[in-house]
């Protein structure tokens, strides 16, 4: 048996906790400082998880955010990070206080994402190295989940298929085999680039394949689209490998990790419906960025126009519309506002 800590009671840090638990492992919810109300509201409904529609096993241990430090004081074997990428910087400071030139146990992040650091791209699982280095803890030894796995299925234990990525295969091996379950089916890479990339990247091309009922023609009906986009849909797709693969390759990942459970399963995933599918579905039918946020988005995140807002100088730098005409065309509708439009000959 294992002792594990998940920081954020969100709905995959606290989904995760499913497998944990199924391993026989110890396991520790921990809410962030954002979260003690929902905390209380957790305990005060018999461990009913209003975001997961839920009731969470009683034998996980739910936390508030004070309890972190004696939690983290005893000997643990696993920190899983389920915060928000927005999180990272609040998460590295907490760690730094309590494992300052100490050794701090295994990380592993369901977080994804992407960023430019210094004009370059930061993977997350690099950012937090830095953040924490920062705060005084300078070995580290971080892990990533990268899959179409959604919280509210984990939740309910369907087949769900991830992949646990590290540099070191031993280590990816290690956290895969004490998560994998007759439902939770880990596999593990030491392609920790390419998981990343591809996870993080995926969301712009959501949108890319949400647009496809729009985009699929102009002289047809609403209805006729309905029934007919899916030809429209595949190409996006097919693009959106290619287009995956060289981005990948670039920031020196594999380009077969495009093809797998971080890819194309994940791509698989996020375009059939969610958030960014969704805005990219308004994209499609004609609204600027701006309009659907506006009218039809207004408080919903959505990861894959924070990313294309965040990296699009950088990819128009490094890219021209030759090697990387969706991601391009996706990307500069979003930061440019203006509707989308595809040069389809470029995808030949």
């Amino acid at each position: 048996m294992s002792k594990i800590v998940i920081i954020g009671a969100g709905a995959m840090g606290s989904a995760f906790a499913l497998p944990c638990l199924d391993n026989n492992h110890d396991v520790n919810i921990v809410g962030t400082h954002l979260e003690n109300e929902f905390i209380d509201n957790i305990k005060s409904q018999d461990n009913f998880h209003s975001g997961l529609n839920i009731k969470i096993d009683k034998k996980i241990k739910i936390h508030k955010f004070k309890e972190l430090t004696k939690l983290l004081d005893k000997e643990i074997d696993l920190i899983v990070l389920g915060i928000s990428s927005k999180g990272i910087e609040w998460v590295s400071e907490q760690l730094g206080k309590i494992y300052k030139n100490k050794k701090i146990p295994n990380l592993l992040m369901l977080t994804k994402g992407l960023s430019i650091h210094n004009n370059n791209y930061e993977l997350l699982v690099d950012k937090l190295k830095r953040l924490l280095a920062d705060n005084g803890i300078n070995k580290t030894d971080i892990s990533a989940v990268g899959g179409p796995c959604l919280a509210a299925g984990l939740a309910n234990r369907v087949h769900s298929s991830v992949v646990i990525a590290n540099e070191n295969i031993q280590t990816a091996k290690k956290i895969a085999d004490m998560l994998n379950t007759s439902y939770y089916h880990t596999s593990f890479s030491n392609d920790l680039n390419g998981v990343e990339v591809s996870a993080a990247i995926k969301n712009i091309f959501s949108m890319a394949v949400g647009a496809a009922k729009g985009l699929c023609s102009k002289n047809i009906s609403s209805d006729v689209r309905e029934k007919n986009y899916l030809n429209t849909s595949s190409a996006l797709i097919k693009q959106s490998i290619h287009e995956m693969e060289v981005f990948v390759e670039f920031l020196k990942g594999k380009k077969e990790t495009v093809k797998g459970l971080a890819g194309l399963g994940d791509l698989y995933v996020s375009s059939g419906g969610g958030r960014n599918a969704k805005m990219g579905s308004y994209i499609g039918e004609g609204l600027t960025f701006s309009e659907a946020k506006k009218t039809k988005m207004e408080k919903v995140t959505v990861e894959g126009a924070d990313l294309a807002i965040e990296i699009a100088k950088k990819v128009n730098e490094d890219f021209d519309d030759k090697k990387l005409p969706l991601m391009l065309a996706m990307i500069n509708a979003i930061v440019e506002d203006k509707k989308l439009e595809l040069n389809w000959e470029a995808f030949r």
